[in-house]
């Protein structure tokens, strides 16, 4: 289970998408997430679905790899499709006991599962498909004009590059935790939700330390190398957009455009 998390994992390929400009991902990201929460028709399933498979292939990653990050939260998708199946009230369908299936109710289930599942295999295409350095380069230079406000954009993109970073090596550290103390006699599996909350113990205590102390480490390295912040500092490889880049964003915008026009119209 631990295995399957792929967000924050980089799958090295030589395909279109990994050449593009980082910040031209982030933007066809966000604009991405954003039309997920757009659409509410077939139509603008289909075409986002169509969307979506067509930048899986550019990117030359395998879909086995890819979906691997939805094993991870399928109680959170049976969760969300519940609560909306019978907690959303309209137009009666079948009802038992005190719960209540309605039109809506089915309408949202779907929508809200097909979201969660397209929101996660569309973020995961971005990390698998861009380095953390990248990613890093990506977010401070997108957001270089709230510098003026004072507002600390290196830092935030550090952080979260850092993050990015020591999600896989925790899913490594955990899985090596977790395989040592069941060698030790440690149950992670049998009794209630309170007996195995007790039995996480021995896998928490020492995946914290180790989290710590790596943190501690990484500090001290940064130290040693007099890191001090974004201010004055240049870039090995400064990021300069070229005529695929370009083109990526009409297609980002013209692929936004029909969205619109889809829900409108629809």
């Amino acid at each position: 289970m631990l295995r399957d998390i792929t967000l924050g994992q980089y799958y090295p390929a030589d395909s279109l998408l990994h050449k593009l400009d980082p910040r031209v991902k982030l933007f066809g990201t966000m604009i991405y997430i954003i039309s997920l929460f757009l659409f509410d028709n077939l139509w603008g399933i289909l075409w986002i679905t169509l969307s979506l498979v067509a930048v899986i292939r550019m990117s030359k990653v395998p879909f086995s790899f890819m979906i691997r990050g939805l094993r991870s939260i399928v109680i959170l998708l049976l969760v969300a499709g519940v609560f909306n199946l019978f907690l959303t009230p309209g137009e009666k369908l079948a009802s038992f006991w005190i719960l209540t299936i309605t039109k809506e109710g089915v309408k949202n289930a779907t929508l809200m599962t097909i979201r969660m599942v397209y929101l996660i295999i569309g973020t995961s295409i971005m990390t698998l498909t861009t380095t953390p350095n990248q990613l890093t380069d990506g977010l401070e230079k997108s957001l270089h004009g709230l510098t003026k406000l004072n507002v600390p954009v290196h830092e935030i993109a550090m952080m979260m590059s850092i993050a990015l970073r020591f999600i896989p090596i925790l899913i490594e550290e955990t899985d090596k935790i977790m395989k040592a103390q069941m060698a030790r006699g440690a149950d992670f599996e049998s009794g209630n939700i309170f007996q195995k909350a007790k039995n996480m113990v021995p896998l928490l205590v020492p995946l914290f330390v180790s989290a710590f102390r790596r943190a501690y480490d990484l500090a001290q390295a940064m130290e040693a190398r007099c890191y001090h912040g974004g201010e004055g500092r240049t870039k090995m490889k400064p990021l300069q957009y070229v005529s695929r880049d370009r083109n990526a964003y009409l297609l980002i915008l013209a692929f936004f455009v029909i969205v619109i026009v889809l829900k409108v119209v629809f």
